[in-house]
């Protein structure tokens, strides 16, 4: 059976946790609604809504049982099977106890059988235990016998994951350095990762590297591009034999990290991201790194990361040059950005970064170029960009900030707390490092938060096809 995880936002484990610890010391009741991504490899629950039990209608609430009315259910099961959703039931446990009791084993042998037959959909549902600390584990229900959630995680300025094991020195010696800056439970999170990197050149090829040294367990390598003689300077472990061959960048980088051996699982993905594929393996991931810098495929990323409830950090970087004149050819900028995406809240639109406008002319340069050239000397389409510089060493600066970003996240180390991090921003021109609050919602993408596999993939006809 294909293993299951959870994921939600904060605000929705913020409510949760209101509910579940009234302050009486006894344990109480939610049901939450789940879309999902209905991976091959892993299947990810997607918290869509939580309907707290009303105290009224328990019959019994104590430190350490819980009875409740099923009246509830009925309208959320036919909500579940009229949507083709998933139900999950949380309910605490007060005292800490860190496993399902034995009355939980027999309430949810009771109820989960019974969901299964009254949802007609081949849809796991999920029983989960949340303690006062806000930590979570569960277990699955697909219609045979319960199984452990492969992963329950919370999106929020901070990232929380509690993987289903957690094994104490279990950790391999190349991560015992790690292990002195960041805990034992840092280091297993990050074991416990699927993180995607979405183009592997420029900044993807550092940003893989730290990752997969870091002691990541999967990373999906996401492009369609082969090595050429042009792009050895940026990509790392690449050699004059690889583009004399024209190699897949994910093969030559896949290649090296199982040589590395460290133990980390490597999918390639060699295809454009505007591919349904493409998006369905994506949309497995518990991250998305974006390291592109065409428009409509940032864009595409930022609508994929809401639908699939995935924290999304977008790297940026811009080299300018005087384009003629006396001085033509001398740099007179050296910037770049990191851009920390949570679904509901502001996005690469709204920090303005690009607009629809932009979008929609990128996307007509990637289906016809040749409309969009009539286009661009017509007047219609603005700032029409060639092949851009790259230096390595602004890359791996740009991708160090990134990956040290999501560490951040995952352990917060910072004077300020996260939220205060949305963007990032660097100038090497000016020697400045500037910082950006998260501020505000985006309403374009904030309607489809958590809307999982629909059809169209992201309600995007050229996606085609179902989920």
């Amino acid at each position: 059976m294909t293993p299951v995880s959870l994921t939600m936002m904060d605000l929705q484990r913020s409510q949760l946790q209101a509910h579940l610890f009234p302050g009486d010391g006894n344990e109480a009741a939610a049901i939450g609604l789940c879309a999902r991504r209905a991976g091959d490899l892993r299947h990810r629950l997607l918290l869509r809504e939580v309907h707290p039990v009303p105290y009224n209608q328990c019959a019994v609430r104590t430190p350490v049982s819980l009875t409740w009315s099923t009246d509830i259910l009925a309208p959320l099961i036919e909500r579940a099977e009229a949507e083709g959703l998933s139900i999950i039931k949380f309910h605490s446990h007060p005292n800490g106890y860190r496993s399902f009791s034995g009355a939980d084993d027999a309430s949810d042998g009771d109820l989960f059988p019974l969901l299964h037959g009254a949802v007609e959909k081949d849809v796991p549902h999920a029983s989960v235990v949340m303690l006062p600390s806000g930590e979570m584990f569960g277990r699955s229900w697909w219609g045979g016998a319960f199984e452990p959630l492969l992963m329950i995680n919370v999106i929020g300025d901070d990232l929380q994951f509690w993987p289903a094991a957690l094994k104490s020195g279990s950790k391999a010696e190349f991560m015992a350095s790690t292990a002195q800056i960041f805990d034992e439970g840092t280091i297993h999170r990050l074991r416990g990762l699927w993180v995607a990197v979405v183009g592997c050149s420029g900044t993807g090829s550092p940003v893989i590297e730290q990752l997969f040294r870091l002691g990541v367990g999967v990373i999906v390598l996401v492009d369609d591009d082969k090595a050429e003689h042009r792009n050895l300077n940026r990509i790392i472990n690449s050699t004059t034999k690889d583009a004399d061959e024209r190699r897949l960048k994910v093969d030559l980088i896949g290649d090296a990290i199982n040589r590395a051996g460290l133990g980390t699982t490597v999918i390639r993905v060699p295809r454009n991201l505007w591919n349904p594929e493409t998006v369905r393996a994506v949309g497995q991931c518990d991250i998305v790194i974006g390291c592109m810098d065409t428009v409509d495929g940032r864009f595409l990323l930022n609508l994929l990361s809401t639908y699939y409830l995935q924290p999304y950090v977008d790297i940026g970087v811009r080299l300018d040059a005087v384009p003629d004149g006396p001085d033509k050819g001398r740099i007179r900028e050296v910037c770049g950005s990191v851009h920390y995406l949570q679904p509901g809240k502001s996005s690469l639109l709204t920090r303005g970064l690009f607009t629809l406008d932009d979008v929609a002319a990128a996307g007509l340069r990637r289906r016809d170029p040749a409309a969009h050239n009539r286009q661009a000397k017509e007047g219609y389409i603005k700032g029409v960009a060639g092949h851009r510089p790259a230096v390595i060493s602004v890359n791996m600066f740009a991708a160090s900030l990134a990956v040290t970003e999501l560490l951040a996240r995952l352990h917060p180390f910072r004077e300020e707390p996260n939220g205060a991090h949305a963007t990032t921003t660097f100038s090497f021109a000016s020697m400045e490092l500037m910082n950006e609050a998260e501020e505000g919602s985006c309403p374009v993408m904030s309607s489809h938060v958590g809307k999982g596999d629909v059809r169209p993939l992201l309600r995007l006809p050229e996606l085609g096809g179902g989920a």
